[in-house]
Formats: C-alpha cells, sequence, structure tokens
C-alpha cells in the first residue's frame, strides 16, 4: 500500500518514514502542500498523512482542495495544535482523523491500520492463490504450509501479484507501485527482484512458472 506523507519537518518526515517502510508501507515524502498536490495528482493513494502547518499551502487548505476535487483517500491530520476548534477545522474540511504531534509510533500506525481497513472494506485479510497463502497483518507467506523468507522488497512484490491476480503487471507498473517517487530504481531491478522471488517460490515447491513471464507486456501469476 502507498502512503503520501506531506511534512515539512525533516526529522519527524524521516523518522515517521522509515517507520512506514519497516511496515511494509511504499512511502512518498512531500515538503510542503503543493508538491503534495503535485503527488496527488500523479499517483493514487491508500492514504495521506498530512500536516497542519505547511509552507506554500498548509494542511487545511489541501486537504479542502483534496476533498473538492474529489479525492476520497483517506486523510489523517498531524498537527502541534492541541484544541477542540483546530480538530473541528480539519474535520470540516474532509479530515478522517487527527493525531496530535509528539504522537506515539504505535498509536499513529494503529490509526493508519484503522483508516486503510475503513477506506477498503473488500481487503482481504489473508491473501490467497493455490496453495500460496499470505497474510497481511503478521506479514507471513506460506507454500504449501511451508514459511517463505523475503525481503521487504520480495514481500511487496508478492502481494502487489496477489492483489492484482487478474492484471499482467508492467514493469514500469510494478516501480509505481514500490517504489517511491524520489529515489526509482531502473526497469532491470524489477527483473531481478522478480528472478529472486521465483527461486524462493521454487525451493518451497511451486512450480517455476508460478509467476509467469508475458512477454512483451509484463508479468502476472499463472492461471491454472
Amino acid at each position: 500500500m502507498r502512503i503520501l506523507l506531506v511534512e515539512d519537518d525533516e526529522r519527524i518526515a524521516t523518522v515517521l518514514a522509515a517507520s512506514l517502510k519497516e511496515q511494509r508501507y511504499m512511502v512518498d515524502v512531500a515538503e510542503d502542500g503543493e508538491k503534495g498536490w503535485e503527488f496527488v495528482e500523479v499517483l493514487p493513494y491508500d492514504l495521506i498523512l498530512l500536516d497542519v502547518m505547511l509552507p506554500k499551502l498548509d494542511g487545511i487548505s489541501l486537504c479542502q482542495r483534496l476533498r473538492q476535487a474529489g479525492y476520497t483517500t483517506p486523510v489523517l491530520m498531524l498537527t502541534a495544535r492541541d484544541t477542540s476548534e483546530d480538530k473541528v477545522m480539519g474535520l470540516d474540511v474532509g479530515a478522517d482523523d487527527y493525531v496530535v504531534k509528539p504522537f506515539d509510533l504505535p498509536e499513529l500506525a494503529a490509526r493508519i491500520r484503522a483508516l486503510l481497513r475503513r477506506g477498503n472494506v473488500s481487503l482481504q485479510p489473508v491473501l490467497e492463490w493455490e496453495q500460496l497463502r499470505l497474510d497481511p497483518s503478521i506479514y507471513e507467506v506460506n507454500y504449501a504450509d511451508k514459511p517463505l523468507h523475503l525481503t521487504p522488497k520480495e514481500y511487496s512484490l508478492l502481494e502487489l501479484f496477489l492483489r492484482n491476480y487478474n492484471l499482467v503487471l508492467s514493469r514500469s507498473a510494478i516501480l509505481d507501485h514500490l517504489w517511491s517517487l524520489e529515489d526509482p530504481p531502473s526497469e532491470e531491478a524489477v527483473k531481478v527482484h522478480v528472478k529472486d522471488l521465483r527461486k524462493k517460490l521454487r525451493k518451497v515447491g511451486a512450480p517455476p512458472d508460478f509467476i509467469e513471464t508475458v512477454y512483451g507486456l509484463g508479468y502476472r501469476l499463472k492461471q491454472r
């Protein structure tokens, strides 16, 4: 899942982005409201973490602009101001939740999970394909009851295939989903990760073409 963090405090943004990435989220960071708006116009996000006090375009105005433009992405506002007036203002322009700085990272993570569940009621708690089973709540993957030990990027790649089992995913689409806008690798990196993931799947008994190459188009889970 992809999260946009709009935060001008570099220290907070660095700590929060690192924490979110450890939880297997893809994170893009914008340092001001206008940049945040530009990111939203380019990519679909599952959730937006939005600071209130921002340069160029403040969080309240950005949230209002998002809602007026028809974006329904859940918005969790971050602010140092703990007054009922500020909370009411944020909620009135369309924010879904409100957290006061300094915040507790585990609590913030729980609020994010709650908003993501609310924003995507069809989200499956466990993803399955043939004998493969991926549990997003505990980051556990098994094939035929044998555990797969994956890197964070391999895990995210496999989850992406499972959530889009009916689609052929091009290398560029995979890059857009799994890497941040600021530091994307070449498409060759996707090929390497797919190769490594296939190798680990074969070791636990999956067929060699469990992830199928559709030449000229991309990759998908093999239909049997």
